[in-house]
Order: structure tokens, then sequence, then C-alpha cells
């Protein structure tokens, strides 16, 4: 293609609401321009990346002896309120009604689509496995867009739905999906962490999350790097770092101390001269099971933060949240800030970490009072269970490696579904037995601009991006100093044109620019690799450039073909 017949609106300033990277460099590359909200339109460069990465997609999946469909995005109420999503999604779900007032959605994902057309088709044991996926556009409701192409009210995915006739079948469609998915990310050049993850609302037995270390993402992950270990924050497990003062081991019984205006941990450390970690923090929590909502308590070392995910988990309940002040003083007859567990008749869960200790602090119950010498297991009965994040200093379980916390961003992610909508939607077949059984479900996907955001986020300086040269929109791009002077221009063209009969996706600069400006444009865009056509040419000499690092060399014309080949075999 030639620069000067494209549309590619690049920009000198950085748009004012960018808050990360990939915004802000899509936005002045020409890549994309804003509609609306959370919605945004993709131009030439995106497109053509954007295709680029559905290319490898494809490539893999058929592979692993995928077929392509694609479904409806606009779906009825009633397969959706048949697995009992259609209120589970909550105000995340844009909802519609056509001009009969029938009740209708845009999708957000298409497990119930694939269970409906499963059920309708799939009769005998004989049919399975089958892997059936698309690359559709998805709709969610967002209350907060931002960051670009990260958080969206329409967005790109690659979906996947494996059907197996037993839990060993669907291992194996697990493992050919884990295994292509690192194929694809490797071929797009992203540098990912693969890591255990929570399966939130979509249900399932296990799921592992393909993430990109990124300040500009919104989830954590726990990694070990000399072992390997890597879990999603709501997921990880770790041995706490170790207290920061030994427990007495008199036997002691609890007594009250008097402790005017300190309400939070730290006051209350300070007050007593204490490190944090001899104290009980105490949570009170209204826990949701459905048909009926229970005050509990939740018990940490008072430096640990209380897992939204690991309590759900341990407790089984749909959902909970923070008891209001109104509710607590009615159940303890004191303030938030002097809260404890001793004497109280509520179900109790408290954090592994306190399993063993002794002679703690806790809250008296009382306003302005804690009690000294609280031992978890015999001045209050709980149930222990790990209910805490890992923090930093934590080591690994097993074999006491540090952990680190990484900021992250999701671009895959995969779930074992089980029988969750095969149950809900009726999706049985005959056995070798001829006996009607549930088939298992697994769900697999990738978002498409999250690759593309995370190649930018992973790679770029200050000049612009530094795309990898599997999805950049343009492999190469040559560039003519001066398209006016007819020997420049004519080995241009011709260089031009051998590269593309090589199959090479090239880019011609043949606009009448400073040199200065197509250089600044070409880094901007992210163009892999620069061929320079100047001066140097009466003597066969050309400048290649290479876009990451900004190495710059000379060669004679007759090896640059060589060259870009083996730049892109590489």
């Amino acid at each position: 293609m030639l620069w000067s017949h494209l549309f590619i609106p690049t920009l000198r300033e950085v748009p004012a609401d960018a808050e990360v990277a990939s915004h802000r460099l899509l936005l002045r590359a020409g890549y994309i321009r804003p509609m609306g909200s959370g919605i945004y339109n993709y131009l030439l460069l995106a497109q053509r990346s954007m295709s680029k990465i559905q290319k490898v997609i494809r490539e893999e999946m058929e592979a692993i002896g995928a077929q392509e469909f694609h479904l409806a995005a606009l779906n009825p109420a009633e397969i959706w309120q048949e697995s009992g999503r259609w209120t589970g999604m909550g105000q995340n779900m844009f909802r519609l009604k056509d001009r009969w007032q029938r009740d209708l959605c845009l999708g957000m994902t298409h497990e119930e689509v694939m269970t409906a057309i499963a059920r309708g088709e799939l009769r005998s044991y004989k049919q399975l496995p089958q892997i059936w996926y698309q690359i559709q556009t998805k709709f969610r409701d967002e209350p907060r867009p931002k960051s670009g192409l990260l958080r969206v009210r329409q967005f790109l995915m690659k979906d996947s739905y494996s059907f197996d006739i037993d839990a060993p079948g669907l291992d194996v469609s697990y493992e050919k999906h884990r295994q292509a998915y690192c194929k694809i990310f490797d071929r797009c050049g992203i540098e990912y962490v693969v890591v255990e993850a929570d399966s939130g609302a979509m249900g399932g037995s296990a799921s592992q999350e393909f993430m990109v270390a990124t300040d500009a993402g919104e989830d954590f992950v726990v990694v070990c790097r000399e072992t390997g270990y890597a879990a999603n924050l709501e997921k990880a497990v770790s041995e706490p770092k170790p207290i920061a003062a030994p427990d007495s081991e008199e036997a002691l019984d609890p007594s009250e101390i008097h402790t005017p205006a300190a309400k939070t941990i730290d006051e209350v450390a300070a007050f007593l001269k204490l490190p944090e970690t001899s104290l009980i923090k105490t949570y009170v929590v209204i826990v949701d099971y459905g048909t009926k909502q229970v005050p509990m308590l939740a018990l940490l070392r008072g430096n640990h933060q209380l897992s939204e995910t690991k309590f759900i988990a341990a407790t089984g309940c749909k959902e909970y949240r923070a008891a209001h002040p109104e509710e607590i003083r009615e159940i303890f007859g004191a303030d938030p800030g002097s809260l404890g567990p001793v004497g109280v008749k509520l179900t109790i869960y408290a954090d592994s970490a306190l399993e063993g200790r002794k002679n703690m602090v806790a809250g008296a119950n009382k306003d302005d009072y804690h009690l000294l010498n609280v031992t978890p297991g015999e001045d209050f009965t709980a149930k222990f269970a790990d209910i805490r994040q890992v923090e930093s200093g934590d080591t690994e379980i097993n074999t006491g490696a540090p952990l680190e916390i990484l900021k992250t961003m999701e671009i895959g992610h995969i779930f074992k579904l089980g029988y969750k909508y095969s149950k809900a939607m009726g999706l049985d077949v005959l056995n070798e037995d001829g006996k009607e059984v549930k088939v298992i479900m697994g769900s697999y996907g990738i978002g498409v601009e999250r690759v593309l955001c995370g190649a930018v986020e992973l790679y770029n300086d200050a000049d612009g991006i530094s795309m990898p040269p599997s999805i950049a929109p343009f492999e190469v791009v040559v560039t003519p100093v001066n398209i006016g002077d007819e020997s420049l221009k004519k080995a241009a063209f011709d260089l031009y044109g051998d590269l593309k009969k090589a199959g090479i996706d090239a880019l011609l600069d043949d606009r009448d620019e400073r040199p200065g400006v197509k250089f600044k444009d070409a880094d901007l865009i992210g163009i892999p690799f620069r061929i320079t056509v100047g001066k140097k040419l009466a003597q066969g000499i050309v400048e290649v450039v290479e876009r990451r690092g900004k190495v710059l060399s000379e060669m004679p014309l007759t090896e640059v073909m060589s060259w870009v080949k083996a730049k892109l075999n590489k």
C-alpha cells in the first residue's frame, strides 16, 4: 500500500483524557477514534492488526480441531432465564424489547446459545467431543468505561466451547485450549503469565487466566519467579510473613483495657505499643444464602486483608456485604472499632494465620475497650480457613520461595464449566450403555482488543508503539527521503514491489514530506522495520532500522530482502 492513499490520522498532541499508554498511543497513532463512552471505531491500522490477531487465533483453533461458528448477538431472554443468568448478570447486560414487547438482550457471552444448539443436535456419545468457537462482537453495559479499549461497552471476543462425555474428556479439551492459547500469545509476540483464577459468574470447577504485566491493568497476580507458581490475587495462597513479635506462652485469661479514641488497627497498635500482627481484625458481614441473610464474623491478623473470593468459597454463600453501623450496634451493643469475637453468638470464620496463636488483642464489644490475652480456639470457637489476601513479603507454602505481586491485565481466560449449563438447560446424550447422561462443558475466551492493547502496553517508548511484527499493521515501511528524486523513487518502488512479491506486508511512504516527519510517523504507528532509501543509494547502500531498540545500520540494497526475511522469521 502507498501511504499517500491511506487514512492514518496521527496526532502530535497527547489526548487529555487518555490515562494509559495503549489508550494514548492508539489515539495518537490513528488506530482508533471514540464514538461514545466506551464505544470506539477501529480505523485502518487497528483493523489490520486485529485481523492478523484473528488469523493467528483461527489457525491455532483449527489446529486443535475447533469449528468456527458465527452466533446471533441479539438473544431472546428465554435462554438466559433457563440458565439463571438473566437476573444473575445484573445491570451489566444490555436489555431491550422488540415491537411486541418481548424481552431480548445483547450477548455478553454465548454459553447459553451454544448449549441450546448442542441440546437440539447432539444425541449420542459418538458425536463427542465437540469444540465450537466464534469471533464475535460482545456487549457489556460497563458502568465506568475507561482506559481506551481496556474497559469498553462493545468489544470483540474469541469464545470457544467444548462438549465432552465425561470429566477426563473435558481435561483433554481444556489442555488443548491451554496449549493453543500459549501458542496464540507466543505468535502474537506477547509476554504473558498463566495464573490460577476464580471462575466468577461463569461457574465451573477450575479456570486459568492469561495475564500481561502492566500498570494499566486492574487485576493483581501473585507469582514466584523461582518455582513458576502463579495465581490471581483472589485465588492465591501463601505462607504469611512471620509475626513481628512472638506471642506470650502464658495461660492468661482475657482482660479489658481502656483504649480511648483508638478504633483502627493502627491506632490500637500504637496505643498498646504492640505490632499489628498481635491484633485480631474483626469484620462484621451479612452473608446472603439466597433464602436468608445471616450475620457472621470474619477474623484476620491485624495486618491482613479479607479476600472476598476466598470468604465466599469458605462460607458457601452467594455473596456478602459489610454490616451497616445500625446492624452492628443492634448485634454487639458497640460501635465499629471496639468489636471482637469473645462472647459473640455468631458463626465465626477465622483466617488460618490465626490458628495456634495465643494472647492476642481483640475488641471487647464495648466502646473504647479492647481485650488482652485472647487466644483463638480457646476464648472463642471459630472455623479456620484461608480467607486472606496474599501480601508482599509472603512466601510459597511448599518451598518458602518469595512471592511477588504484579499488576496485570487479562487477555484470555479458560474455564472448566462442568455441568452448570447442561443441567440448567437439559443437555443430555446417550452413553455407550444407552443411558442418558449430562454433557460436560468448557468455555474459553480471548479478548481480541486486549491482545492489541497488551502489545502496546508492553512495547512502547517516547516515540510511539513498537509492535510485534506478527500483528503490526505493516511489517516493513520503505521510505525514500525525497520522493521528487526519480532515482530514489524508482529504487523505493522497485524494493516495495519485491517485498510484496515475497509475501511481506510492506508499506511505501510516498508522501511529499520531510524525512523527519516520515520517520516520526513510522515510529509512532509501530512498524517494526524501516528501510530508508537516501543519498547513499548511488553507492548501492540503504539504511535499515529496527523499531524496537532503534537499531540502525547500513547495508547493500541487494542484501535487504534477505535481512528482512531473516528478521521476520526470527
